[in-house]
C-alpha cells in the first residue's frame, strides 16, 4: 500500500492506493464512521484480480481535511471530492464502488457524472429515488433511518466538532 496526500476540490485527502498503475482504477468509498481500513479485506481481492485500488479517507475523516460547517459536507460538494480525486490520478473513467455514506456519494457521482464512471457498485443503499420514495411512504422505514435525519440537526455537528480532550 502506499500513502498519499492529495489535494482535491480544495481540501487535503488521504488516499491509499495498490495494485498496478496501468491496471483498472477501482475506488472505494467508506461508510460512517469509517475510514479506508474499513476496505482492507477487500482491497488485497482486488490487486490480485489487476486492479489499481483507490481508497481515500472522505473528507472529515481519519487524516483528511475536516472543514468547518455543515455545507462543506454536501453530498454535492463530496461527490466533486471524487472527481477531483479521479483528476489528481488522471483517471477518464474507474469502477467506483460506495458502502453507507460512500454509497450515497457513489451514487451522486454516477447520477452527476456518468461520464467518469466505468461500472458502479453500490453496498447497501438503494437508489435515492427509491429511498426517498420508500422513506416517506413508509413508516417503518422511518423509524428505522431516524439517525439519518439525527445527523442533520445543527447542534449535533456543534457537539460533534467539540473537543472532547479533557481542560
Amino acid at each position: 500500500m502506499q500513502t498519499h496526500f492529495i489535494t482535491a476540490n480544495g481540501i487535503k485527502l488521504h488516499v491509499q492506493t495498490d495494485g498496478p498503475e496501468n491496471g483498472t482504477s477501482v475506488v472505494l468509498l467508506h461508510g460512517f464512521p469509517e475510514f479506508w481500513y474499513g476496505w482492507r479485506r477487500q482491497i488485497p481481492a482486488l490487486v490480485e484480480a489487476g486492479f489499481r485500488v483507490i481508497v481515500p479517507d472522505q473528507r472529515g475523516y481519519n487524516l483528511s481535511d475536516k472543514p468547518k460547517g455543515v455545507a462543506a459536507y454536501d453530498v454535492d460538494v463530496l461527490a466533486r471530492d471524487v472527481i477531483g480525486l479521479l483528476d489528481h490520478f488522471g483517471i477518464q473513467k474507474a469502477r467506483l464502488v460506495g458502502h453507507d455514506w460512500g454509497a450515497v456519494v457513489a451514487w451522486t457521482v454516477a447520477l452527476q457524472h456518468p461520464d467518469r464512471l466505468e461500472k458502479l457498485a453500490i453496498l447497501n443503499v438503494p437508489h435515492p429515488d427509491v429511498m426517498t420514495r420508500f422513506v416517506l411512504g413508509n413508516p417503518a422505514q422511518r423509524k428505522k433511518s431516524w439517525y439519518v435525519f439525527f445527523f442533520q440537526l445543527p447542534f449535533v455537528e456543534w457537539i460533534l466538532s467539540r473537543n472532547s480532550s479533557p481542560s
